[in-house]
């Protein structure tokens, strides 16, 4: 790593000669694939920018300059760039860096950005602070061809071109492209237009041409009329010009020469520029190359052969996809959608099997939700798998569109509660108050992979409205439910203290009344496979004559089952105490699981703990 171990500062790229930038890029992927193959991450995205990352650094300066990205995850070259490198020992990793854009963490990270689609819109609003405040910086936005299935990005896109604010909006289209290629005659006319001669003889034009006596302007309206149907005809740059940007491309994403070049030429112009580079997702590493989509996040694997060190294991989200196949083989009427997630969710054969029946909408979970409402109304039975963290983005749709008129939607919501390595952004613990606001809306909450069937056949055959089943990444199948997929059920028995809990926490839980019990503290352990109905007479039942009660969740104290449960066990004249264990209103960082429980008492000693403290306080 001749150039890169050289390197002091990310002001030091802009001496470097092309060659040495080459090299550093060079550089740049081998440390990339030595350290991503021992920790895991986003391999894929970070070795198809590369050479974007290292031209905007030869150009701007972002610990002034604002480099804003969208989703966040290609952000790796940034950070190795701007006095990083060691952290990536631990990437992702309590203590190391982040898998993600973060102010706090250095200077040079303009914004948090680990959702799609928003990195034009946090552009404009930068844009014209700088212009309201009178200061004097760039602001540069890098966003994928798949953050723009987003209408976000539409709306962002829209008002920065017609603002007239200077920015720049760098497009890394690797491989979806957003209009066909054109043939050698585009690119030989894009080639033209981002020569440096072509502005300067463009402004002469402007100047000389308008100002000829009686025919000028005649002559002037003709030749742009001429240009711009030429251009909608050979160029696909028509949308962006018509949203007002000045369209600079398409360009080669790996020739650094070039990309910089374009670069001096954006912030030189002072207006609304798209710059439109076509790059190839995982470049420099044929396993990456040959398939971006296994290689877009990645565990531990062998950099020689690609192979990930740890067999997979069956899931949550196997179990899901398998078992919604094999119903789909008997009812025509399920379908499947998902937003840009379906390997993820385990929709992978569905896709294959079904697939007329199956519909991935790109990063658009908004869209999806208000189709699945539009597929309910017409008879389909609609199940709709997206990560807990993006299903966020759809609140509206899913009161709207869904649970307004009652439509029967499943949705089947994976990555709940905490996860390991994404850090703040991507933590599954508000899914939970979200879903408890919507009227009739069926919650439900396996322990087990073993309660899929049962609980999904429920969701799809029994409930008749809207139905959420929520669960989280890997693999628990302890403690499998012993009664129906609804109602309370007790997983054990004791007379001091009720433990109420759901999802995985069961697990964690049911070791802290072994705790317990060691130490004399008698605890029954109930577990609620429905958290949105439940049925307080039967609860009432299992707790018997405990008077201490601790409801303990994955999920924030702003939106729970205890706020509700509360409110419950006191209509039904419960005179006992009731405590919680959950994860308060704190932001959570990148760590893995079990080290989060710990961190935030929610493993089975922390648990312990708290219940001892509560009924024996010192």
């Amino acid at each position: 790593m001749e150039v890169l171990e050289k390197l002091n500062s990310p002001s030091e790229i802009k001496n470097l000669s092309i060659a040495d930038l080459y090299t550093l890029c060079k550089d740049l992927r081998y440390f990339l694939l030595s350290n991503v193959s021992k920790t895991g991450g986003h391999l894929a995205s970070n070795l198809g920018v590369v050479e974007i990352t290292v031209a905007i650094h030869n150009v701007f300066d972002t610990s002034k300059d604002r480099l804003l990205f969208d989703v966040g995850h290609q952000c790796y070259i940034h950070k190795i760039l701007t006095g990083r490198k060691e952290g990536f020992a631990n990437l992702r990793g309590s203590g190391g860096v982040s898998g993600f854009p973060n102010p706090a963490e250095s200077e040079h990270d303009a914004f948090i950005s680990g959702h799609a689609s928003t990195s034009v819109s946090v552009a404009l609003g930068m844009a014209r602070a700088r212009t309201a405040l009178g200061e004097d910086y760039s602001v540069l936005a890098l966003i994928g061809d798949g953050a723009l299935t987003g209408g976000l990005a539409y709306e962002g896109l829209s008002d920065a071109g017609h603002s007239g604010e200077p920015l720049i909006v760098i497009l890394n289209d690797n491989e979806m492209s957003i209009t066909a290629n054109v043939g050698g005659l585009s690119r030989h006319l894009a080639r033209l237009r981002v020569r440096p001669y072509y502005f300067h003889l463009k402004k002469f034009y402007r100047k000389t041409i308008a100002k000829i006596p009686f025919i000028g302007k005649g002559i002037d309206r003709f030749l742009r009329g001429m240009k711009s149907g030429i251009k909608d005809a050979l160029l696909p740059s028509s949308m962006f010009e018509n949203m007002g940007f000045v369209y600079l491309g398409p360009a080669d994403g790996h020739d650094i020469k070039e990309v910089c070049k374009l670069l001096k030429i954006a912030k030189e112009l002072q207006k609304p520029t798209l710059i439109h580079l076509t790059t190839i997702k995982g470049k420099g590493y044929k396993f990456a190359e040959e398939s971006p989509d296994i290689y877009h996040g990645v565990s531990v694997f062998n950099v020689s052969n690609g192979e990930a060190h740890e067999p997979p294991e069956k899931t949550f989200a196997s179990v899901f996809g398998d078992l919604l196949t094999q119903f789909a083989g008997k009812d025509d009427k399920i379908c499947a959608l998902t937003a840009a997630m379906r390997s993820g969710t385990g929709l992978d054969d569905f896709a294959v099997v079904h697939k007329k029946r199956f519909f991935d909408v790109g990063i658009a979970e908004g869209h999806a939700v208000t189709m699945a409402g539009g597929l309910a109304k017409q008879g389909m039975i609609p199940v709709c798998a997206v990560y807990s963290t993006f299903i966020q983005r759809a609140y509206d749709m899913i009161f709207h569109d869904v649970c307004l008129t009652g439509l029967h939607v499943v949705f089947a919501i994976d990555r709940a509660g905490l996860v390991s390595d994404d850090g703040q952004t991507h933590q599954g613990i508000y899914d939970v108050g979200m879903f408890l606001q919507m009227p009739g809306m069926t919650v439900l909450c396996p322990s087990a992979i073993s309660d899929m069937e049962q609980m999904l056949r429920y969701a799809i055959y029994d409930v008749r409205g809207p139905v959420v089943i929520r669960y989280p990444r890997g693999s628990y199948d302890r403690y499998v439910s012993n009664g129906p997929p609804y109602g309370p059920t007790i997983l054990r028995s004791g007379n001091d203290v009720a433990l109420v809990s759901y999802g995985r926490m069961i697990e964690n839980v049911m070791d802290a009344a072994e705790l317990l019990d060691k130490q004399g503290i008698g605890a029954t352990v109930i577990k609620l496979t429905e958290i949105s109905n439940v049925d307080m007479q039967e609860l009432m039942d299992l707790i018997g004559n405990i008077d201490h009660i601790f409801v303990i969740e994955e999920c924030t104290s702003g939106g729970n089952v205890a706020q509700k449960l509360f409110i419950d066990l006191f209509e039904h004249s419960f005179t006992g105490k009731i405590f919680t264990c959950n994860l308060d209103e704190n932001i959570i960082p990148s760590a893995g699981v079990d080290e989060l429980m710990e961190m935030y008492g929610l493993d089975a000693k922390g648990i312990a703990e708290r219940v001892k403290e509560s009924i024996h306080p010192v």
